[in-house]
């Protein structure tokens, strides 16, 4: 700008841009794409994105796409945050798991924890952790007045609080200024265990709990809503919010029926939820929460002060791998990134190794190290809501409510949580998104880096202590590399017995600009199945493949060109692989109209983008004789 130029904005130089000029531009790159020929609003669909629980992602978000108000950080809805200053002044609570069974290991991991950037020590006490007895040995030096501890004790949860609040009094603290949470989740184990014999007496014993901590310890609370044993079970994101306000719910009845008021009532839960790596579905979980538990208790009668949801965010167990667990500390950078800006007050960063089994001391530095970074060097804590105002996370936030809301209401149409658990409803419900979804991962439409896209045949394994095992009954816990854990062990049968995986062959055909790309993905397909590629450093072609085919040592192959060269090579060379003893030959494409032509010459299958990479490369694994 000079002296004499007039003091425009910048944005008046640029003209207003419209919603049909951005479809009109998109119309293009899809046309010259060869996706679809479609133009205005189904052009813009053709980019869109379909997530579980009939959430529809679409490519752009305007003004006109916004949701209700979310209102103000600290007040009800309660959508931006659970308190007026969000977690700007102290940072979240650090929260780190500990499931050792010595209470000697236990307490020697829970003060390096602490001495190092952790806050509250989540204990896993009973069955799966430390026994009740030796809760006092694995606190030792733990200053419990500074210290929050979070019990997760299962069926143990009475005796284990008991002796927590006998350790507050031993330690001279007041136990008026006790904090963490006791852990009673009665219907939580029900779900883990699919046992309710005992549960009138567990929802009891968690009303007294509750009762004593309002009037002896109100910075302590008695119960944990965990929605985790559902989202284990493969739930989806709606459906974990749904259980959790149904379960909430449920113990609002009993704790009201107990004589609480319901603003104390509401004091004593904790929410438990999971947080993966799809950032902003995170994120808008979270805030859903806390929008609808806020609607719960407004209508069960409690006061603004009371509605607003304490939250705890677990990184997921069912996004972690068990090969190339390395990338585990990428998702779980990325889970916890997403639980802090959601609004989460205290996050648990799952070590990298937690699914292998004990995590050693570099995986539970490097998940501390994790939210340090967070918080002191990225400043993720100083903004409150830092999503709000997004058209698309509000958008988001307000779907997933209706979802959650949606299927919380079937849930008390139903009976109540306790009665869907028993009758079976919810394991039905759960077992059917899991199927899909299940489609989803075999088909590589979700695709898990590192396992189902760019595995690493040679990375050695990575051996850990085993922990204990969970506790089971009741609803599965699933992992979304289940399937090919599958394959993969088979592979190392294979490597076992014979010193060798098992190998298919890459007939790639033609000049590299025709079968690059093939190439490519066929060696990332038969990769996830554990099965190690063999090619020649040059193409092949009819006259040369037999020879090339025995050098590999490979029982199998599959073409690797482009259609305008299969079609001029594709028969030929399937035949002569054939006749080369190939027990299956693949090509990597859609056959189109020459299928017959091609299975006639020799090839027993296609393999392309959206194929069921699962049921190939098992059925390859099959004819491999592998155990």
């Amino acid at each position: 700008m000079t002296a004499e130029s007039p003091e425009l904005p910048l944005a008046a130089a640029f003209p207003d841009a419209d919603r049909e000029q951005w479809q009109r531009l998109v119309e293009g790159v899809l046309r010259k794409s060869g996706v679809t020929e479609a133009s205005g609003a189904a052009a813009e669909d053709a980019l869109a994105t379909d997530l579980q629980d009939g959430i529809r992602i679409r490519p752009l978000y305007t003004a006109e796409d916004g949701a209700a108000a979310p209102g103000h950080p600290g007040f009800p809805p309660f959508v931006r945050a659970g308190r007026p200053e969000g977690t700007t002044v102290a940072g979240w609570d650090v929260r780190q798991r500990h499931v050792h069974t010595d209470p000697r290991r236990a307490n020697e991991s829970v003060l390096a924890d602490l001495e190092n950037g952790v806050s509250s020590v989540w204990l896993a006490v009973g069955d799966g952790g430390v026994p009740v007895s030796g809760l006092e040995q694995a606190l030792q030096g733990v200053y419990l007045d500074l210290a929050a501890v979070v019990l997760d004790a299962g069926a143990d949860f009475a005796a284990a609080a008991e002796e927590l609040l006998r350790l507050y009094t031993a330690s001279g603290a007041p136990l008026s200024e006790a904090t963490g949470c006791l852990g009673a989740d009665p219907l939580g184990l029900l779900a883990r265990t699919g046992d309710d014999a005992k549960l009138r007496l567990q929802l009891e014993s968690a009303a007294r709990l509750a009762e004593r901590c309002t009037t002896e310890a109100p910075g302590l609370r008695a119960l944990a809503v965990d929605a985790l044993p559902y989202h284990e079970a493969g739930g989806s994101a709606a459906e974990e919010l749904g259980t959790s306000l149904a379960t909430g719910v449920g113990y609002l009845r009993q704790l009201t029926g107990a004589g609480l008021g319901i603003d104390d009532a509401c004091r004593q839960l904790e929410f438990r939820y999971a947080a993966t790596a799809d950032q902003f579905l995170t994120i808008a979980k979270l805030r859903a929460a806390r929008r609808l538990w806020a609607r719960v208790a407004e209508v069960c009668g409690a006061s603004p002060a009371a509605a607003a949801q304490r939250q705890h965010a677990v990184t997921s167990t069912v996004m972690m791998t068990r090969r190339d667990p390395w990338v585990n500390m990428l998702r779980t950078t990325v889970a916890g990134l997403s639980a802090g800006v959601g609004g989460a007050e205290a996050v648990t960063v799952l070590p990298f190794d937690a699914a292998l089994g004990l995590p050693d001391a570099f995986a539970r530095r490097i998940a501390r190290n994790t939210q340090s970074v967070l918080l002191e060097e990225s400043h993720l804590s100083k903004v409150i809501d830092p999503a709000g105002g997004s058209w698309y996370v509000e958008s988001l936030t307000d779907e997933l409510a209706r979802a959650a809301w949606a299927w919380f209401q079937e849930i008390e149409g139903a009976g109540g949580q306790a009665a869907a658990l028993r009758s079976g409803m919810i394991a039905g419900r759960l077992a059917e998104t899991w199927q899909r979804r299940t489609d989803d991962l075999a088909r590589r439409r979700e695709p898990i880096t590192g396992v189902s896209e760019f595995p690493h045949l040679a990375e050695p394994p990575v051996h850990r202590e085993p922990a204990p095992a969970p506790i089971g009954g009741g609803l599965p816990r699933v992992r979304r590399d289940d399937a090919y854990e599958l394959l993969r062990s088979r592979s190392d049968a294979h490597l076992a017995a014979s010193g060798a995986r098992p190998k298919v062959f890459l007939a790639a055909l033609g000049p590299v600009a025709a079968h690059t790309a093939r190439l490519a993905f066929a060696a990332n397909l038969f990769q996830a199945g554990g099965i190690e590629t063999v090619q020649e450093p040059g193409p092949v072609d009819a006259e040369s493949v037999a020879e090339a085919f025995a050098r590999s040592g490979a029982r199998t192959a599959c073409l690797c060109a482009s259609d305008a060269v299969y079609g001029e090579q594709a028969a030929a060379v399937a035949a002569a692989l054939k006749s080369a003893g190939a027990v299956r030959v693949h090509l990597a494409g859609k056959p189109g109209e020459r299928r017959e032509e091609f299975t006639a010459a020799g090839v027993d299958s296609f393999v392309f983008a959206g194929c069921d990479a699962v049921e190939v490369l098992s059925s390859a694994l099959d004819v491999m004789e592998v155990a």
